[in-house]
Formats: C-alpha cells, sequence, structure tokens
C-alpha cells in the first residue's frame, strides 16, 4: 500500500499541519505566549488524532459486528443442516419401522412398535404420523376367538398375533397426552378394529372413530377427555380375555358422541360422564347394567329405540332441553332408576317403555 494511501499518514499530516498553522497563527498576536501558542496548537493536532481514533474504533466494532453476523449464520447453516440430517435419519427409521410391520416373525413387529413409539418420543411431530400407522395396524382383519373348554388348544400363531396388537394397543395409550396436559390433542382412527382390554383411561384425545368395531374383554375410557368427535356407532363390546365391561366413568366429550346402534353385552357404565355436545344412543342394546347416574348433557340427547335388558340407572344429573325418547325401552322386573321428568308407561311380556311425564 502507498503511503499517501494510509489513513494514518493523512492523520499525522492533519495534525502537524494544524499544530503548526494554529500554533504560528498564535505567535503573530502579540497577546498569546509562545507557551499558549503551542498549547493551543498541540490541541488542535490532537484533535485530529482523536477523530481518528473514534473512527478507527467504530471502523473495528463494524467488522467485528460484520464477523459476528457472518458467524450467526454458518452455525445457523450448520444447525439447519444438522435438522436436515436427523429428519432424514427420522424418515429412514419410520420407513424401516413400517416396513417391518409386515414381517412374519411377530418379535420384529413388536421391535418395529417400539422403533415406531420411540420416534415419536425422540420427535414429536411424528406423532400422529405414528399414532395413525399403529391404529392401521390394529384395523388389520384379525378374527380369533381363545377357546372357552380346557380340551381345546389356542391357536399358537394367532396367540403371538395377539401379542403384538396388545403391544401395539399399549405404545397407543402410551403415546397419548394425560387429560390435563397442555399438548396437542391426537386423533385415532380405529373403524372396524378388533381391540382387546382397550385401556385409554385419564387420556387427552381429539377425536375418535370406533364405528363397527369389536370391543373385547373390558374397555376402560374413564377419566378421558375427547376434545373432538366421538363415533362408536355400530360398535360392539364382547367377552375376550376378561368379561367385556365398557367404563367410561367421569368422562368429559368436548363435541358430538355417537353411539348409535352400539351393543353392550356386558355392563356399561357412564356415571359422572359430561356430554357437552349432541349425543346419541340411538338403536343402542344394553344387554346388562347400565349406569348413568350423574352424567350431564347439555345438548340434545337421542335415545330412540334404546334398550335396557338390565339393572338401569338413568338419574342424569342434568337434561338437555330436547330429549328424545321414541320406543326406549326397559325391562319392568328389573331396577329401572329415572329422573324426575321422566316415568314408565307398562308394555307386553314384562317390558316398558320411558315416557317423558305429561306437563
Amino acid at each position: 500500500m502507498k503511503l499517501w494511501r494510509s489513513p494514518l499518514a493523512w492523520t499525522f499530516l492533519a495534525s502537524v499541519v494544524l499544530l503548526l498553522g494554529v500554533g504560528g497563527w498564535l505567535l503573530a498576536d502579540p497577546a498569546t505566549s509562545r507557551s499558549d501558542a503551542l498549547k493551543t496548537g498541540g490541541l488542535a493536532g490532537g484533535a485530529i488524532v482523536a477523530l481518528y481514533a473514534l473512527w478507527l474504533n467504530d471502523r473495528r466494532r463494524r467488522v467485528e459486528e460484520r464477523r459476528q453476523d457472518i458467524e450467526r449464520q454458518r452455525h445457523e447453516l450448520e444447525a439447519q443442516r444438522a435438522e436436515q440430517d436427523r429428519e432424514r435419519v427420522a424418515d429412514e427409521r419410520f420407513a424401516k419401522a413400517v416396513e417391518l410391520l409386515g414381517h412374519a416373525a411377530d418379535q420384529v413387529r413388536v421391535g418395529a412398535l417400539h422403533a415406531l413409539a420411540g420416534l415419536a418420543r425422540s420427535r414429536p411431530g411424528y406423532t400422529q404420523t405414528v399414532l395413525d400407522v399403529l391404529c392401521s395396524y390394529l384395523r388389520r382383519p384379525f378374527d380369533y376367538t381363545r377357546p372357552t373348554s380346557s380340551d381345546e388348544d389356542p391357536d399358537p400363531e394367532r396367540e403371538r398375533e395377539l401379542t403384538v396388537r396388545l403391544t401395539a394397543q399399549r405404545l397407543v395409550s402410551d403415546l397419548l397426552p394425560a387429560r390435563d396436559d397442555d399438548a396437542p390433542a391426537y386423533d385415532l382412527d380405529l373403524t372396524g378394529a378388533r381391540l382387546e382390554y382397550l385401556d385409554l383411561s385419564g387420556k387427552l384425545i381429539g377425536g375418535l372413530l370406533l364405528r363397527y368395531a369389536s370391543l373385547h374383554s373390558t374397555t376402560n375410557l374413564s377419566g378421558c377427555r375427547f376434545k373432538g368427535r366421538v363415533y362408536f356407532t355400530a360398535a360392539g363390546t364382547q367377552s375376550g380375555r376378561q368379561v367385556g365391561y365398557f367404563r367410561c366413568r367421569g368422562a368429559v366429550f368436548e363435541s358430538r358422541a355417537w353411539f348409535s346402534g352400539t351393543e353392550f353385552a356386558e355392563t356399561a357404565e357412564f356415571t359422572d360422564t359430561t356430554f357437552a355436545g349432541r349425543t346419541a344412543f340411538k338403536d343402542a342394546k344394553f344387554a346388562k347394567d347400565a349406569g348413568f347416574s350423574g352424567v350431564v348433557a347439555s345438548e340434545a340427547l337421542d335415545l330412540r329405540r334404546t334398550s335396557f335388558e338390565g339393572q338401569t340407572d338413568l338419574r342424569f344429573a342434568s337434561l338437555p332441553e330436547s330429549v328424545s325418547l321414541y320406543n326406549t325401552l326397559v325391562r319392568a322386573e328389573k331396577d329401572v332408576r329415572l329422573p324426575e321428568a321422566w316415568t314408565l308407561e307398562e308394555l307386553r311380556d314384562g317390558i316398558a317403555r320411558i315416557v317423558a311425564k305429561a306437563g
């Protein structure tokens, strides 16, 4: 670099010029002493040096800011690259696990289910997708009734498949957040699934589809909170490893709850449950005891052609203005408890019909 291009050289030159110029000008004044003239000239020259120092410091600051900005951009690029690598690895893990769900060995399928659940835990963005895959596995056709006689041996292959399905159900429950968590509400589509001991108690769920599902052994939905629509249309409870009870105590249905045509083969409990949306039990059949005490129904309640064969407790804590009771039947010889606004109308063959009191 040539000397005349250097800012430092120009600053030095300007400082000397000012020193000599201001000092010489003041020395020409008889009223100014030599020391005052030199001091004033030095201050003028020093001011130039100080301005140069300020400019240089500002330049260094701007250079440091640019360096930090470049460093930040580099870190962001590295973070994006690392995130893309993690996404790619996660996609590969997901694809491999889904592929292994079709493996002939049951232990490999169980491993694939756990791999999917582990992916959902480490990458929450995959949770709904993993739940969809687990539900899809449970929707696969599976027709198996365990032998009730000690003379019959269970089918080993179907027993192993049942174990895999029980694992899938447990992982579905594990991936759902607790009822009161501030977390996303995930949807479950189990349409037509054969489920054994489904336990989702105390979970937060978005929408739930259980249309035409077979619910074997005890089904437990107690304490659940459903934020989306729930459909049990034409589902049925049946015995399996245990009696096919249906427990839904203290649950909250924030939207529509549809139990039209559902068949409850054993005791069904809805005690203290809240139905905030439209609710339908039209054409539902309760073969054993049914409990609705303490239930709060806020919108329309449809009980048309609902039949109760066992002990029945319909003492709702709150009923909506719109209640449909057309051909709602109970057994007259059973203990039937009703709200004050309802009464029984005797029919034939020990059957009674629930009707609203006149007036």
